[in-house]
């Protein structure tokens, strides 16, 4: 197993970007104890069966590492929604991390960069596509830092971290810290459990524009200032 140093990582800003269609899973938002969401999903999923799919696979996080409350939903989501549809660098979608960068302008380099694979890989057509959400938080926790391990952070072949990223979470570690292969001097983490990062707050609301090869302009809708994509 590929060893790197654990340091101890402290943004007062971190930012996450996600699409805006998903809504707030009710459970998570409530004052219910963790403990008892399975009891409840399967009462509600007797009324509701498409309960469980809006909720998602509780099974991946631990009763002590869930977390609750208003907002709990954008940090449950990506842990009970992970899917090996849907694999990341340190993860091949069997679990799920919370991914985020150390400014607004990493998030987006970040997200832009997948969304332009999606985009390309489903043949669509030019235009103002998805719309998404800025999520502000804060990182204070011991993490794997992997800056300059070469072989973790290939461009395009994700095969070496999502091993790595699989012994480390079994190992108990906190998560990855590495430096930005979108945005230049930006950095990135990926966090193995609910509790790591607080309860984020929204911030901006974004609109990504595709035309045809690559997303070129985001728009801030707060604003509507159109910013082009270097």
């Amino acid at each position: 197993m590929v060893t790197a140093p654990v340091r101890r990582v402290v943004w007062p800003r971190s930012v996450r970007i996600i699409r805006t269609i998903y809504p707030p899973i009710d459970l998570f938002e409530d004052i219910a104890d963790p403990a008892d969401w399975e009891a409840l999903t399967s009462a509600e999923a007797k009324f509701n069966p498409r309960i469980r799919d809006s909720i998602g696979d509780l099974s991946k996080v631990p009763v002590a590492r869930r977390v609750t409350g208003t907002g709990a939903s954008w940090v449950m989501a990506p842990f009970v929604h992970c899917s090996p549809l849907r694999p990341g660098r340190f993860s091949d979608g069997s679990f799920g991390f919370y991914y985020a960068g150390d400014s607004t302008e990493v998030a987006l380099a970040e997200t832009i960069y997948h969304h332009s694979r999606m985009m390309q890989a489903t043949d669509e057509e030019p235009g103002w596509t998805s719309q998404f959400r800025e999520l502000i938080s804060s990182v204070d926790t011991d993490l794997d830092d992997v800056t300059g391990m070469t072989d973790l952070l290939d461009p395009e072949d994700y095969a070496a971290s999502q091993t790595y990223g699989a012994e480390r979470r079994a190992a108990g570690s906190n998560g990855i810290h590495w430096p930005s292969l979108r945005y230049t001097g930006g950095h990135c983490v990926a966090l193995f459990w609910p509790d790591v990062i607080p309860i984020p707050t929204q911030g901006a609301h974004f609109a990504y524009h595709w035309n045809g090869s690559t997303v070129d302009y985001v728009k801030k809708l707060d604003s509507g200032d159109v910013m082009r994509v270097q």
